[in-house]
Formats: structure tokens, C-alpha cells, sequence
């Protein structure tokens, strides 16, 4: 196993954003070795640390998204703070903020006032829509996203209402992405010695996945509607019921496995009726071979399923609940990490990082910070606030120790 050091071993992070999708770009950047330093309000840190489910008073959700971070408390609604934070940038390699657009220039600590004292500083901000376009000063979260971009509208099954994912789907898929362009950002910079100010809307990422709807209808004029768990695109797909009341999932995405499949189901003929010769046909004719594989894999418990369609290289997939995923011996082994350090939540279990590098073995998540926990050491090594001095700022609100 590999043992290095991450690929961001020694770049620092400051990490003005709260709730979900900047936070996340910072744990990005965390897993892979940087330095993150959060910034929260002194009187009631971020609002993640409210949301449920708790355990001991402790979100899980955002021990997730911030074990292993360091936090400071700083009120930027304050000057004091506010010139705290442009002290601090000025010692950083990237920040990351999540206030609405025009927000951090107002306070004088916008990209072009933190590059003049910083120029290699990469600023990565993350916002509703972005901070161009007539749509830039509106307010948006991931619910918001997950609606305008067009996901909602494709997502479910033809008789019930467009519906949103029950989690973070369009937060996190931003906050991978601001680390992204944060990281081509820090290369460009190691070329040029120039920071960059990196722009993430949070809709953008979510409707390039689902863009085929896009140029499907810029092409054809054909308008994408839901249809429940089929693609749209290719058939025979789905999820289905076994014998057992367990479910799975099968995609039979290209011809091949559509062949592979029907042999499977000691129904080679299927491949040479002309109703399901082809994807386009299959397509044509989707209800009613879905009907025939439903009827198939109804007939047998999942186990045996699996089984059969493991041996004849069908892609497929038990449908897993959070139960399932735990007691998983490849989850385990790949992608299954321990969230230590923490007293409230014991020992639990969380995904790790997203990619594997054959140079690093990957992070440990070791504690989760209590709110302005490192506030004095950060503001003592950083920038050289003596112990006085922070008792002050402590006193007059504007910061908060742990």
C-alpha cells in the first residue's frame, strides 16, 4: 500500500463557506492532503452542526463533511474579523467562501483585494448561480439547484411530481467540482506563479450530467419526462423485484449484454425477434420486455439472480441499504473509512475519498473540531496575535475559543 504523502501535502486552505458544498470542496481537498482551516461565527458555529440526525449532540452530517479540519471563530460581520480573515488569506494558498456574490467585495475582501497582498492566492467561490448572469445575486441551495437545472423535472416516474433527491446530491456534486477546478487552479499556479479566482454555480455541475435532456431537445425538440428507473436510452434497464420481495438491478446498456442477458434467461430467441433485435426496437417495444424480465427475475430469489447473471457477465447490482453497504467485504476493503476521534459519535463508520491514488494512501479522519477550537493557535502561529490579544477579541465577541 502506497504510504506517500498527499499530492496538497503543504497547501493550506481557508475555508470561509458554511453548510454543505464549499465544505465539501474543502474535505476534497483535506482527503488529499491539504491543510484546512475553517472559519465559523462564534455564536453558533455553521448551521450544519444543527442539522439531524445527532448523536450525543453531534451531527453526523457534518462530522462527514469536517473531521480532520481545524477550526477558528471569527464574527465577519465585524471589521475586526473581517481584517482577521484578510490577514489570515494573506498567509494561504486557497480560500473558499460560499456568501452570495458581490458579498466578500463588499466587505473589502473581495478576489481583487485578497490577489493584491496574495497574488498566488486561488480563490474558489461557491454560490446559488453563479457570480455572472442576471440570476448571480439570487439565493440558492441544493434544492434549488436540483429544480432549475432540469434534474427534478426527469426524476421519477410519470404519474408522481418531479422529485429531489433526499440528500446533498446537487452540494456535494458542486463540491467536488469547485475542488477540481480549485486543484487545475493550484497546477496553473506552480506554470505561473498566479492565482485564479475559481466560480462554481451550484446548478452547473448537476446540468452537465444531465445534459443529454439539453441537446436532445436543442437537436430534436423532444422534451425528456420521467420514466422511473429506465434511461430513456436504452432498454432492457431497471430495477426489479426477486422472488424474495429483495430487489436489484440490471443494465443491459449496450448489445452485448442485452445478448448476454436474454441467455441468461434461457431466452437466446429474444436477440432475434425483430421487437428486440436492436436497442432502438428494444426501445420501442420497453414496456413490454420489461414485463418479461420482471416476470423472469420474480421467479427466483435474488440470490440465485445474481448468481446466474454474474456467471453470464450481466451488469448488475443488489439494490443495498445502508445495512447492506456496511457488511460489504469490497465496500470495506475500497471505500469504507473509520471517523475516529470523536467521542460523541464512538466508532462510526463514513465514505472516503472519492479516487484512489497508486502514491497515497488516503487520509484518516481523526476528530471532529468543537466550534473556534483552534482559534487561538491558528491566530498565534498565523498571524502572530500574542495571547492578549485574542483574550480581547474573545471578550468583545468578535472571536470564540474552544
Amino acid at each position: 500500500m502506497a504510504t506517500g504523502a498527499g499530492p496538497l501535502a503543504g497547501v493550506r486552505v481557508l475555508e470561509l463557506g458554511s453548510m454543505y458544498a464549499a465544505p465539501t470542496c474543502g474535505r476534497m481537498l483535506r482527503d488529499f492532503g491539504a491543510e484546512v482551516v475553517k472559519v465559523e461565527d462564534p455564536t453558533a458555529g455553521d448551521y450544519a452542526r444543527q442539522w439531524t440526525p445527532m448523536k450525543d449532540g453531534q451531527s453526523m452530517g457534518f462530522a462527514r463533511i469536517n473531521a480532520g479540519k481545524r477550526s477558528i471563530s471569527l464574527d465577519m460581520r465585524s471589521t475586526e474579523g473581517r481584517d482577521l480573515v484578510r490577514r489570515l488569506a494573506g498567509e494561504f494558498d486557497v480560500v473558499i467562501e460560499s456568501f452570495r456574490p458581490g458579498r466578500m467585495a463588499e466587505w473589502g475582501i473581495g478576489f481583487d483585494v485578497l490577489s493584491a497582498e496574495n497574488p498566488g492566492l486561488v480563490l474558489t467561490s461557491v454560490s446559488g448561480f453563479g457570480q455572472t448572469g442576471p440570476y448571480r445575486e439570487k439565493p440558492g441551495f441544493g434544492t434549488v439547484a436540483e429544480t432549475g437545472s432540469g434534474f427534478a423535472f426527469i426524476n421519477g416516474w410519470p404519474e408522481t411530481p418531479p422529485t429531489s433527491p433526499p440528500f446533498g446530491f446537487a452540494d456535494s456534486i458542486a463540491g467536488i467540482a469547485a475542488a477540481m477546478g480549485t486543484a487545475m487552479s493550484l497546477y496553473r499556479r506552480e506554470r505561473t506563479g498566479q492565482g485564479d479566482h475559481v466560480d462554481i454555480a451550484l446548478y452547473e455541475p448537476l446540468m452537465f450530467i444531465i445534459g443529454d435532456m439539453i441537446i436532445n431537445y436543442t437537436g430534436t425538440g423532444f422534451v425528456q419526462g420521467r420514466v422511473g428507473n429506465g434511461t430513456g436510452s436504452a432498454s432492457p434497464r431497471g430495477v426489479y423485484e426477486a422472488a424474495d420481495g429483495k430487489w436489484l438491478s440490471i443494465a443491459a446498456s449496450n448489445q452485448g449484454i442485452a445478448k448476454r442477458l436474454f441467455a441468461a434467461m434461457d431466452r437466446p430467441e429474444l436477440i432475434d425477434d425483430p421487437r428486440y433485435a436492436t436497442n432502438e426496437v428494444r426501445m420501442a417495444h420497453n414496456d413490454e420486455l420489461q414485463e418479461i424480465v420482471k416476470a423472469w427475475v420474480g421467479a427466483r430469489p435474488r440470490a440465485d439472480i445474481l448468481e446466474v447473471l454474474d456467471k453470464f457477465e450481466v451488469v448488475c447490482s443488489q439494490v443495498n441499504d445502508a445495512s447492506d453497504i456496511v457488511e460489504d467485504p469490497h465496500f470495506l476493503d475500497r471505500t469504507l473509512v473509520e471517523l475516529t476521534g470523536s467521542s460523541a459519535l464512538g466508532r462510526v463508520l463514513t465514505p472516503g475519498p472519492v479516487l484512489h491514488l497508486a502514491s497515497y494512501a488516503g487520509p484518516t479522519y481523526d476528530g471532529v473540531p468543537g466550534i473556534g477550537e483552534h482559534t487561538t493557535e491558528v491566530l498565534t502561529d498565523v498571524v502572530g496575535l500574542d495571547v492578549e490579544e485574542i483574550g480581547r477579541l474573545v471578550d468583545a465577541g468578535v472571536a470564540r475559543q474552544g
